[in-house]
């Protein structure tokens, strides 16, 4: 009787892993997510599948609402289960038996099939990487970056271009020139209205993001800018550079408020925290450096790697940073303790890109084993992969949503990610050359990009086109940061030089040129009023933005200035500093794991009516029948 009012409930009818039903799916999920007798019966639901066709809905959605509360399923036996109309992306079908299991139009990106027995299955309409590419660079692109409101996607290039992406429809909306070498970071301002943009030519330029105009341009590394990015408020922008060094630009001034100098090798990035008031570097002398923004001393120091660190990232509340390195590790220390609470193993190759999403639930990283990989980082564990690009990528970041992940690449694209589903939504193309950075602007209508065609680009995010091209630096722009208020940009670039720009105009504001070599990274101070800049000079420059005067240590002027990065400014700001352009690899390598798994018969075929058998048998699948052909 029971199971009979089951069928005309409406958890038998609608596949409640659509997007309309999310709120009955989450309110479900709320109220049953401790009951252990309810979650056993959805594993009843699932296996009366098999001899019930009349509920395989309601089955289906069992599966998925277990997928969704990361219940064990390792090892389970789903012998003959029918599944259909809804999402298994995530699920951990580990060591579990899906013989003669039929799976009909269902959505299985990120699944793990390791070790799984498939013996004579029928998998058929299946959705796996529904892929968009974003086409228009020339080069490799570097660097992407989502703006605030996740409308726009930006994208650095080596073909010297920054292109700008609408990311609903792929279109671009606009392309920056004016760096003469590769664009290495860009990076949009807390507003969205300017674009910050790092490059080899040692310059920082800051791009209007409306107008495409290169607003300023910023000299003052020796050496390549390989990143930039702006403080929460917007006023201060950080740059990093080959020349060892990091400077801190003011955005109103366009000077180095402050050059800090510590690392005995190349500064790759710099990070402010979310409060503003330390600063996070990384190079390639196996170190991690933390520092005072009000004193520029060093406050610690994190050692241990055995390869380079490529890529550092805060988590939202500033309590957690997380590092990359060449030793193919991620690790995850406490700011407060200096101690390290994690390591996270899974990556085969560098890991050279690592982003936290708003929530600081998800970590996400990049590696040249050309992989995307996604972490659980209360439970620190692999929760899926991402695969799509088919060359070197340079940069990740989130949307403000976090909804979005956007990717850029070797191969002069740029991708959007659905994080939910690890599904590729779109691709941009339009740079020259690779592109090293992107960032959205905070309303999320724009994008930059910065590319190693020495040029910047903004796009339409909705439409895809490009609205305008930055130019200005001599050389690569590696990195790019946006002023809390959106009126600034800040890049920095190979040219040694860090530029801010008027986001409105598009016209060079500034340039600042005090370090002696690559600028790696920019980035502003919470309120916007000092901008922090790296260099491989391994000079770390500190900036009032207002009149762009470099800031010295023993200045009372400066600690005056610094006096703002006391208050946590941050807690006020829904929107985090855009902090996240780093470089990744991605390949066309499949989404899901099947290593180990064992195949005997059966039909894998996608919604496209292609063949996924020899998708598997790349992922270590063994197929039985060619072992008896043997």
């Amino acid at each position: 009787m029971f199971l009979k009012k089951l069928k005309d409930q409406e958890f038998n009818q609608k596949d409640f892993s659509s997007e309309e039903n999310e709120e009955s799916r989450l309110s479900l999920i709320n109220r049953i997510k401790n009951n252990r007798r309810i979650i056993k019966f959805l594993q009843f639901l699932v296996h009366l599948t098999s001899i019930d066709e009349t509920l395989i809905q309601c089955g289906s959605n069992s599966l998925h609402v277990l997928v969704q509360m990361k219940v064990d399923l390792k090892k389970k036996n789903f012998e003959k289960i029918k599944i259909q109309n809804t999402s298994l992306v995530g699920a951990n079908f580990v060591r579990c038996n899906l013989s003669r299991s039929e799976l009909k139009n269902v959505n299985i990106n990120g699944i793990n099939l390791n070790g799984a027995l498939l013996f004579n299955c029928k998998w058929k309409d299946l959705r796996i990487h529904e892929l968009n590419k974003l086409n228009g660079h020339t080069g490799y692109v570097l660097s992407v970056c989502f703006s605030p409101d996740g409308n726009k996607l930006a994208s650095g290039s080596d073909d010297k271009s920054i292109r700008l992406w609408d990311v609903k429809t792929g279109q671009q909306k606009a392309q920056l020139f004016g760096h003469l070498y590769q664009v290495k970071s860009v990076c949009f301002s807390p507003d969205g209205n300017t674009l910050a943009s790092g490059s080899d030519d040692k310059s920082i330029r800051l791009w209007d993001v409306k107008t495409g105009q290169q607003k300023a341009q910023l000299f003052g590394h020796l050496y390549k800018v390989k990143s930039v990015c702006f403080s929460p408020d917007g006023n201060t922008l950080a740059s990093g550079s080959d020349d060892m060094s990091i400077c801190l630009w003011n955005i109103a001034t366009r000077k180095i408020q402050a050059k800090i100098i510590g690392q005995t090798m190349a500064v790759d990035q710099v990070i402010f925290s979310p409060h503003g008031n330390t600063l996070a570097s990384c190079g390639g002398d196996n170190s991690i450096c933390i520092w005072n923004v009000q004193t520029g001393q060093q406050k610690a120091k994190f050692n241990g790697y055995s390869g380079t660190v490529y890529s550092v990232c805060f988590s939202p509340d500033g309590n957690t940073l997380a590092c990359g390195s060449s030793d193919k590790s991620i690790s995850l220390w406490d700011v407060k303790t200096e101690q390290q609470k994690a390591n996270l193993d899974g990556h085969s190759g560098y890991v050279k890109s690592i982003c936290f999403s708003l929530d600081g639930n998800t970590l996400v990283s990049g590696s040249n084993d050309q992989s995307i990989r996604l972490w659980d980082v209360k439970l620190q564990q692999q929760k899926t992969q991402l695969d799509g690009h088919n060359d070197c990528i340079n940069s990740v970041c989130f949307s403000p949503d976090g909804n979005i992940l956007a990717s850029g690449s070797d191969d002069k694209s740029i991708s959007l990610w659905d994080v939910k589903t690890g599904q590729q939504k779109a691709q941009l193309f339009g740079h020259s050359d690779t592109v090293r950075s992107v960032c959205f602007s905070r309303d999320r209508n724009t994008l930059a990009s910065g590319s190693d065609d020495m040029s910047i680009c903004l796009w339409n995010v909705k439409t895809g086109q490009q609205k305008a091209q930055l130019d200005g630096h001599l050389y690569q722009v590696k990195s790019v940061c946006f002023s809390p208020d959106g009126n600034i940009l800040a890049s920095g670039s190979s040219d040694n030089s860090t530029r801010l720009w008027d986001v409105k105009t598009g016209q060079q504001i500034a340039q600042l040129d005090v370090h002696d070599d690559c600028i790696n990274s920019v980035c502003f101070s919470p309120d916007g009023s000092t901008l922090a800049s790296s260099s491989a000079d391994k000079s770390i420059c500190l900036w009032v933005v207002m009149t762009g005067q470099k800031i010295s240590f023993v200045d009372k002027k400066y600690k005056d200035i610094l006096a703002q990065f006391k208050e946590p400014l941050f807690l006020n700001n829904p929107i985090p500093e855009p902090n996240n352009i780093t470089i990744i690899r991605i390949s066309q390598t499949p989404l899901f794991q099947a290593q180990g798994a064992l195949i005997l018969k059966g039909d894998f075929i996608n919604y496209e009516g292609q063949d996924l058998k020899q998708l598997f048998k790349s992922k270590g699948c063994c197929f039985l029948e060619d072992l008896k052909q043997k």
